[in-house]
């Protein structure tokens, strides 16, 4: 068990932080404050490769392992975790496309989705169907060598603005069986999308819902094949746990930094707030617990890297671990920042109001504690889990 980076994972994390300062930090705020979508600078991103870290090579990704993108994920989210965020789920579109697709169709897109020159958005949740994403109601119906899609989709990252969609629809009966998955142009006849939804954070990217009427999908567009799609929501979505669990470690590390920096800086009562036991014991706690956070989210990488059997669990203990302390960190940062801490001089109330939903989306962190416990109840599962 080596807990030491590579020389290739320093790196890659180097160039990841080197991008993340100079085109991400300088300009996040403004991104926030006027709702702008970095199209560009996420089409920079891709010439780098971090549009398709994980996404197979053979199709225009790096093929990483998920732990070498925690790193990259973690590096680009301390400069801005909106952004980056939206970067984690189009990496995960990529990957299901270039995992899952007919090979002539991988080839057009993959490229085009790894290099940034094209972006993804993942549509799963529905009015209706949020954690319960297996009663989903889209519905696509076989006609020919066509499928076509009606229904309609919520709090769909990217929406809008983005080219193609990794849409989750039933085929079949009720349940998860019923399920497939495709991919559609994002500018296909009978799509329509709502209206951008005003948020507490993630202001950097536009969230829709959008309304499929008699979308007409070529039927060589189904990945995997039917009945297959909520399996490949759910792999998709191990990675997507990790992906976003990086970027509360990467916000929470910020706010840490600046906690520090200020605490040596600001002073009250004669002496700097470095000096005040109590504030050292909270940097203190923040630091530990953003450690074991991130040794988490690595431990779940590496799991999922080697395939194994209970990654699932780990992925979800991660995604709830990291995304609770990184919110925490972030929310203590602000507290010893004091009245300086909630307006837009600094950064921290950005770095809480992204790190917010975190706990909400790729499945609540209830659902997280779902997953975890339905293993440790099963049979001899707490020989699984060590």
């Amino acid at each position: 068990m080596d807990f030491e980076l590579s020389d290739d994972q320093r790196a890659f994390a180097q160039a990841a932080r080197d991008f993340a300062l100079a085109e991400m930090a300088p300009f996040a705020a403004g991104w926030d404050a006027e709702a702008t979508f970095p199209r560009s600078t996420l089409r920079h991103a891709g010439e780098l490769g971090f549009c398709g870290l994980y996404a197979s090579a053979e199709h225009g990704g790096l093929g990483l392992p998920r732990l070498d993108a925690t790193l990259v994920f973690e590096e680009l989210a301390a400069a801005c975790p909106s952004t980056t965020a939206y970067l984690s789920i189009h990496n995960m579109a990529t990957w299901m496309v270039t995992e899952f697709a007919r090979h002539e169709v991988a080839a057009v897109w993959g490229p085009a989705l790894a290099s940034g020159a094209k972006l993804g958005s993942y549509c799963l949740t529905e009015p209706g169907a949020g954690s319960d994403a297996a009663s989903l109601r889209t519905s696509a119906q076989r006609d020919g060598d066509v499928y076509v899609l009606n229904g309609g989709k919520t709090f769909i990252s990217g929406a809008g603005a983005t080219d193609a969609l990794v849409v989750m629809a039933r085929t079949g009966g009720p349940g998860a069986a019923g399920i497939s998955a495709f991919l559609v142009a994002a500018d296909s006849p009978g799509i329509a999308y709502g209206r951008k939804e005003e948020k507490m954070g993630w202001n950097s990217q536009p969230t829709r819902a959008i309304a499929f009427d008699g979308v007409r999908v070529p039927a060589n567009h189904l990945l995997g094949e039917e009945g297959q799609g909520f399996k490949i929501a759910m792999q998709g979505l191990d990675g997507g746990r990790i992906n976003i669990a990086c970027c509360s470690v990467g916000a929470a590390q910020s706010a840490l930094v600046a906690a520090q920096r200020y605490m040596h800086e600001r002073r009250q009562f004669g002496k700097p707030l470095a000096d005040l036991q109590a504030l050292q014991f909270k940097l203190a706690d923040m630091a530990t617990e953003l450690v074991a956070a991130r040794q988490m989210v690595r431990l779940a990488a590496a799991k999922l890297d080697a395939n194994s059997p209970d990654a699932q669990v780990y992925c979800a203990m991660a995604k709830r671990l990291a995304t609770d302390i990184g919110f925490t960190v972030c929310n203590e940062a602000l507290q010893i920042h004091g009245g300086y801490g909630y307006t837009r001089e600094y950064p921290l109330e950005r770095y809480l109001r992204d790190a917010r939903v975190h706990q909400i989306l790729e499945g609540t962190n209830e659902l997280m504690r779902v997953i975890v416990a339905r293993r440790l109840l099963q049979d001899h599962a707490p020989e699984t889990i060590r």
